[in-house]
């Protein structure tokens, strides 16, 4: 801070030096004026000079030190009151500018909240005619055209869910429950979902755990599910099997999910939970969001549940899921229910 001020009275001090010398220099030429009292006083004028620069410092320098560690948070308090007019002018137009974002800031979030509230209310409301349809679906008697049917139906029912998903994420910790969750009843749950997918491309799945009940929140525990399973069938071929198994490794739990698919290019690895991120090898896929990995992701984080990832091209992909120890929940907000 100290050589900024000096920088921002540069100009003062060197027309200061610029006097003093001027003085030295006539008492040099003029031979009537004696030429060491000068000199002393000269001494002396840049001493008293020096000390009231730095008690200037420290006065001046305290306002712009606090602005200098002000936090963008719209609080001002930490900011020093102003000892000069020109700090007050800064400080007042500093004020004004606050209080605008401040309040622009509140109506943008009342504006986004008000579209949340509007988005959730529409998917909602397109629900009722999807289960209506569904309905309709399982009552023809033409098995081709109806199994072609329900995947276009799923393919709606699961962007539809990542939507309602998205929205309800940042207000997830409002959300979760942590009790003991049955892994089967989860898994098999999401399964039976995507079967008319399944039976449309021969996929089939091989579920063997080990470890059978995990500490989480079910619902959003199956909506990750819902995210990877959902890739798995995409990206597996026709007539291969997805392997789904679990085991307990020194207090944790560990769910594979394991396809034989198209495998996933070294160089998109890093990439893959980005948000709207496809991928570089199959980039003119249309039908790819780039969502599913990234709602996977910010959901875990949540649930405090690490997702790994190992993969091959050609060869398919391992995604697993390591669930905590029971004392690594104490980051989530609700509170442990009674009986566990």
């Amino acid at each position: 801070m100290i050589g900024k001020y000096i920088r921002e009275r540069l100009s003062w001090i060197l027309l200061v030096l610029f006097l003093q010398g001027l003085l030295l220099l006539v008492a040099y030429l003029d031979t009537a004026i004696p030429f060491l009292p000068m000199l002393y006083i000269v001494f002396l004028s840049l001493l008293l000079f020096t000390g009231f620069l730095l008690v200037r410092y420290v006065k001046e320098s305290r306002f712009y030190k606090g602005l200098a560690s002000w936090e963008d948070d719209y609080d001002l308090s930490s900011i020093a009151h102003p000892e000069s007019p020109f700090e007050a002018i800064a400080l007042d137009r500093l004020t004004l500018q606050t209080e605008r974002f401040k309040k622009e800031s509140s109506q943008h979030l009342v504006e986004l909240e008000q579209e949340k509230d509007d988005l959730l209310s529409w998917i909602h409301e397109v629900k009722t005619p999807l289960t209506t349809m569904q309905l309709i679906i399982d009552r023809m008697d033409d098995e081709a055209l109806k199994s072609q049917l329900m995947y276009e139906w799923l393919r709606i029912h699961l962007l539809l869910d990542q939507q309602l998903h998205q929205k309800r994420i940042p207000f997830m910790k409002n959300d979760v429950y942590i009790e003991k969750t049955v892994l089967e009843a989860v898994i098999y749950k999401e399964i039976k979902a995507l079967r008319s997918w399944c039976l449309q491309k021969g996929i089939g799945f091989d579920v063997s755990l080990s470890a059978k009940e995990v500490l989480t929140d079910e619902k959003w525990l199956g909506f990750i599910l819902r995210q990877l399973l959902t890739n798995a069938v995409k990206y597996s071929g026709a007539s291969s099997d997805i392997f789904i198994e679990s085991e307990e490794v020194e207090g944790r739990v560990r769910l594979r999910i394991r396809d034989f698919g198209r495998g996933i290019d070294p160089k998109d690895l890093p990439r893959i939970f980005d948000k709207g991120f496809t991928s570089t090898t199959m980039h003119k896929d249309s039908a790819a969001t780039g969502m599913g990995l990234y709602l996977a992701q910010k959901s875990a984080e949540v649930l405090s549940i690490r997702i790994e990832v190992e993969s091959k091209p050609g060869e398919g992909s391992t995604f697993s899921l390591i669930f905590p120890k029971r004392n690594e929940f104490v980051d989530l907000i609700r509170p442990w229910p009674m009986g566990m």
